[in-house]
């Protein structure tokens, strides 16, 4: 995985382009199966447009000399994302407008992106701004919007005996930052390799790998109703990189499967976490948890976005994960589907309470009592809806778990739930 990271690293991503396509290129010959696909410029996606496709050849501040002071070949977020194209000679003054630096961090490149406000800019180290010359300069950035462009995404789809599905979702749209970018797509690459290898697999699993935000509300607007339909469970996969102490962020609603799961798995391996309010969610489970769509996404990380020093600049560079740290974030989404393949959610076959009697599970002969005989069967099967998994079950019918496992195999072997 630190080897992927590592090739893909230099590689300049934004929200479209070519830059995009070599990332999914290069995880589609480690996933054959990966469909890429693409989806025109303009196009309406909800409340947003698809923007221009936007490319990039070169950049560079130059003294009248020659001499390159910013030069987006040395480390390509010295260009604000989306720069419009400039070739001109331009004061001090005037270059200042469009420069950008962080004076708590000097020594760090912020990312800045203007994906839709047509503008220009430069990004650099905020001791590098000081040191810069008087001028004049010469401004030069070789790019290019493409209104006839288009947005590119991939999925993969490893099916399962259940149509039920378990999404995984990460973006591809950063460039040159280690543990808020790449670290997701690599560990989603090991974990889609890992479980394309698995036979038998209970449920459906779904990779999607996006630009941020308009990627996300993009597959939305072409799969939403299948899956709201189908989905039971799912992760957004970002900042998994680092060896730091692991985040959770919970779904908007804090109770579902993939909650229950991911702490779960959390206790059973005795791993401390930090765990975040909804209302600090910044990635795109702010799409999937989003009224209307209701999916059940929740986010295991590492250091979680906006919360690590080196976040969204020059920093997060290749030093900042670890060999271990993606490992260790691998393992344990590894062991939520395990869970997830081992949890039962038994659902009852018939509408109404079905006849007992004559299977032999309730007395024929009424009389006052009798029903305290079959009152956990009773009760384990009222809450056989599909959703609730074995230990839910125990928790709601204060029945032990080794009753409520004995209960349902009469309920299986009389084919009243499945």
């Amino acid at each position: 995985m630190y080897e992927w990271a590592t090739d893909l690293f230099p590689i300049c991503r934004s929200l479209t382009g070519d830059g995009v396509r070599e990332t999914l290129r290069y995880i589609q010959d480690r996933l054959p199966d990966l469909k890429i696909h693409e989806v025109p410029s303009g196009t309406k996606i909800f409340d947003w447009t698809i923007p221009p496709e936007w490319n990039i050849n070169d950049a560079f501040v130059a003294t009248v000399d020659g001499n390159r002071v910013i030069d987006f070949n040395v480390n390509n977020l010295h260009v604000v994302g989306y720069s419009v194209p400039v070739d001109e000679r331009i004061s001090r003054e005037s270059l200042e407008s469009h420069l950008y630096s962080l004076p708590d961090l000097p020594n760090a490149i912020p990312y800045v992106t203007s994906y839709y406000e047509r503008k220009w800019g430069f990004s650099l180290t905020e001791d590098q701004r000081k040191n810069l010359p008087k001028g004049p300069f010469q401004v030069k950035i070789d790019s290019e919007l493409n209104e006839n462009g288009s947005l590119t995404y991939a999925d993969l789809v490893i099916s399962g005996t259940s149509k039920s599905e378990v999404l995984f979702s990460t973006y591809i749209c950063h460039p040159s930052m280690a543990n808020n970018e790449l670290s997701g797509p690599v560990v989603l690459l090991a974990l889609a390799q890992w479980l394309s290898n698995r036979p038998n697999l209970k449920y459906t699993y779904r990779f999607i790998f996006v630009p941020e935000t308009i990627g996300a509300l993009t597959y939305l607007s072409r799969h939403m109703e299948a899956l709201k339909l189908r989905v039971i469970a799912g992760w957004q996969v970002t900042c998994v990189g680092d060896s730091r102490k692991f985040s959770y962020l919970p779904t908007r609603n804090g109770n579902t499967l993939s909650d229950k799961v991911s702490r779960k798995v959390f206790d059973m391996n005795s791993i401390q976490y930090v765990e975040y309010s909804f209302l600090e969610r910044g990635s795109d489970e702010k799409q999937w948890n989003s009224p209307g769509v209701d999916l059940p996404i929740a986010s295991i990380m590492r250091s979680k976005y906006g919360d690590y020093p080196e976040y969204h600049t020059s920093l997060d560079d290749l030093t900042v994960i670890s060999p271990e740290g993606l490992l260790g974030s691998l393992e344990i989404y590894k062991a939520c589907i395990l869970e997830l393949e081992c949890i039962h959610r038994p659902r009852a076959l018939n509408f109404g309470q079905p006849q007992l009697g004559k299977r032999g599970l309730y007395p024929n002969t009424s009389i006052r009592g009798v029903y305290a005989n079959v009152k956990n069967l009773v009760n384990v099967l009222a809450y056989c809806d599909g959703i609730n998994d074995t230990e839910e079950l125990s928790r709601l019918t204060n029945v032990s778990l080794n009753e409520v496992e004995s209960i349902l195999s009469v309920l299986i072997e009389n084919n009243l739930i499945d």
